[in-house]
């Protein structure tokens, strides 16, 4: 190899090494992550009692329960064996049980899943009521109720069944929407 080689290769190894210096020298920063703050904890709770207010502070609903947790991805609520009430702007609340309930962060949408009972005692705006059900969408801020499932609705002097059910708590209505069979007390003579 002759001395010309030599200084070839030599200065090819001095610009390799320059051109990796100036690459690391002028390479882009890398970015830090962006500090966020600690993650919102999931929590649970046993035996509580929760009592929600509408954006006016009256309440809306009340559940009491053995156990709760809340979802750190949506801030909903998942609740064991529920007891639960909802207010109405007029007359009795409407107090019953589910197998769970899950509620959303607002507190605008809460499912009561499973077997879910509830009732109303009589008041001068509305009589006494009982409805047996599965799976209630409530509404408790438009204080309405529905359900697709099976429903008996228990009334002093009547029973009505049927598939599917709307609840107006304002109004007291109670709708059955189809398959309605109704039976009734036969009225006693003086």
């Amino acid at each position: 190899m002759g001395e010309r080689s030599l200084k070839g290769i030599l200065a090819l190894a001095v610009a390799a090494a320059l051109t990796w210096s100036l690459f690391w020298l002028f390479r882009p920063a890398e970015k830090e992550p962006a500090f966020v703050g600690p993650p919102r904890s999931n929590y649970t709770l046993d035996e509580f009692q929760l009592n929600a207010l509408d954006e006016n502070g009256k309440l809306s609903f009340t559940v009491a329960a053995p156990a709760l947790a809340r979802r750190n991805d949506d801030g909903s609520l998942w609740i064991d064996a529920p007891d639960f009430l909802i207010a109405a702007s007029k007359g009795e609340p409407w107090k019953g049980k589910s197998q769970s309930a899950f509620v959303n962060k607002d507190g605008t949408h809460m499912l009561l899943a499973g077997a879910v009972e509830m009732h109303r005692e009589a008041s001068a705006e509305a009589g006494a009521a009982r409805v047996e059900t599965r799976d209630v969408d409530a509404y408790p801020k438009e204080s309405r109720l529905q359900t697709a499932a099976a429903a008996t609705i228990t009334q002093p002097g009547s029973i009505l069944r049927g598939t599917g059910m709307k609840a107006d708590l304002n109004t007291h209505q109670l709708e059955l929407l189809a398959d309605v069979h109704a039976s009734f007390a036969r009225k006693r003579k003086p």
